[in-house]
């Protein structure tokens, strides 16, 4: 039994926790609705509401008895993990918020409730001139809140502090190099090997069929309905609302197969994350995702790791070629496969192959490094992209809508946010080495449809414990060794060393 004053000063800190957290879901809330149903001329009234939501959460979280509060529980012994973890990430909220006036966080919030809409309408004319005020303005923003958050080597690590907590740029960038070098030299492989067939991926496949497939897979791999929905939007996402809220967006291509499928396989990996979570730690700092790193693992785990593997294909090849017998009349699982996994150099990040997928992060993170020391200048933000994306993939896009146009992730103010992508892999890729120890029959069991054995091993080892353990510590936890983007590359080199016989 804690002394009554801990008992007290710790339930304090739980309830201004839930109240943050209820904020935090309002404002999820409206973004979700701007993103999804939102009417034009209501962003204007729609970025208002924003800017007073982010508001009212800066204001508790500055609260003047929080820093106290917190510094004082940190220093006194704890009965749990759950409540060192809580009073640790609201220290941490605390020491950056409190930096921040608030002025500048209703700014940013103003700021991107139009910019949102901005890149969405230049993405769509394929006009960056329109977009370019709104991000000149994001990046300006980005600066003024990491100089007032604290630097030392690069302002990047103030903004990468806020998704993946413990890392730095130096570090980010070390990787990012290593990574480069074993891709380049993968992908330059393949390339002098025949290329596998994937035509049948552009032909027809209506909208309709594709929804009904995506909800049932989704479905199969362990998605709870009853606490979550699938909407349409430009660009695909996940949100929590609340513990029981869970919502998934995806968009179609009538004449291409991968983008609706893989796009809510890759969604359903983040939200089984969310609706895995130990439900005490629901309403609370604790119950979401430890860092975006480890959320993306879970995303390209399923999306992936087993979305495009072998069994996985073998089990829903022929439930894919009874959904769509004319486009593929004359293709077998094999060839299937093979499809979904070739390996060729292509414009849009959300659709690249797991290879080269890594370059479409590096040339965003060496962007984002340099538009942040001022080295990179908005308005050259179309030729640096496609100077770097020719450099890196060999072939250059025909517009911004293909380029540098295509992503949100800077309309929404996340500077910072891409290189969690790569870093996601590299966590997938020693998870799954981790789990088939544990599970060597996962192979058996995906070619049955059977999903749940996978599911329960991840929400045993990672879902369950929220944002209780750090990423580092998580990793280490499961894997029992830190980070390692060898299991990645030897990943990489043994699925396409067999599909392009290497």
């Amino acid at each position: 039994m804690l002394p009554q004053s801990t008992d007290s000063r710790l339930h304090e800190l739980k309830e201004l926790d839930r109240k943050i957290h209820r904020l935090a879901a309002v404002q999820a809330t409206l973004e979700w609705d701007q993103e999804t149903n939102l009417p034009p001329s209501a962003v204007e009234e729609r970025s208002e509401q924003l800017a007073l939501i982010e508001g009212l959460i800066h204001e508790l979280q500055t609260s003047p008895y929080l820093g106290p509060l917190t510094a004082d529980l940190a220093e006194t012994t704890l009965p749990s993990d759950e409540d060192r973890a809580l009073v640790r990430l609201h220290r941490r909220e605390y020491d950056r918020a409190s930096r921040l006036p608030r002025d500048l966080v209703e700014r940013q919030a103003r700021v991107v409730g139009v910019a949102q809409p901005a890149w969405a309408l230049a993405r769509r004319e394929n006009d960056f001139d329109a977009f370019a005020p709104h991000l000149a303005k994001l990046v300006a923003l980005a600066r003024e809140r990491a100089d007032l958050l604290g630097w030392q080597d690069h302002p990047y690590d103030a903004l990468l502090e806020e998704y993946e907590p413990g890392t730095t740029s130096a570090e980010v960038k070390a990787v990012f190099d290593g990574l480069e070098t074993g891709v380049a030299e993968l992908v330059k492989t393949i390339a002098a090997r025949p290329q596998v067939r994937n035509d049948f991926l552009s032909c027809a496949y209506p909208r309709g069929v594709q929804e009904r497939l995506g909800r049932q897979i989704a479905t199969d791999i362990g998605f709870d309905w009853n606490a979550g929905r699938l909407d349409v939007t430009t660009h695909p996402f996940c949100t929590t609302l609340g513990p029981r809220d869970v919502r998934i967006t995806t968009r179609y291509d009538e004449n291409f197969f991968n983008m609706a499928l893989y796009g809510i396989i890759h969604e359903t990996g983040h939200a089984l994350y969310e609706q895995g979570i130990d439900p005490r730690l629901g309403v609370s700092i604790l119950g979401s995702g430890t860092s975006l790193g480890i959320h993306e693992s879970q995303s390209r785990f399923w999306e992936n790791f087993i979305g495009r593997s072998r069994p996985f294909i073998d089990h829903y090849f022929p439930v894919f070629q009874q959904a769509y017998p004319e486009s593929l009349s004359d293709v077998d699982a094999e060839a299937f496969y093979k499809g979904v996994n070739l390996v060729e150099p292509s414009f849009i990040r959300v659709e690249a192959d797991e290879v080269t997928y890594s370059l479409h992060i590096i040339l965003r993170f060496r962007l984002e490094l340099a538009l942040l020391d001022g080295s990179l200048k908005v308005g050259d933000v179309p030729d640096a992209w496609n100077q770097l994306f020719t450099k890196l993939f060999g072939i250059r896009p025909a517009n911004d809508a293909q380029g540098c146009l295509q992503d949100v992730h800077w309309a929404m103010g996340g500077l910072g946010y891409f290189p969690t992508y790569t870093l996601g892999n590299l966590y997938a890729a020693q998870f799954f080495d981790t789990l088939k120890q544990a599970l060597p029959d996962w192979e058996t069991l995906v070619g049955r449809g059977e999903f749940a054995p996978l599911l329960r091993w991840l929400r045993t080892n990672i879902h369950r414990h929220g944002r209780v353990l750090p990423a580092g510590e998580l990793c280490r936890r499961v894997t029992g060794q830190p980070l390692d983007p060898s299991h990645f590359l030897r990943y990489l080199n043994e699925k396409y060393g067999a599909v392009y016989g290497l």
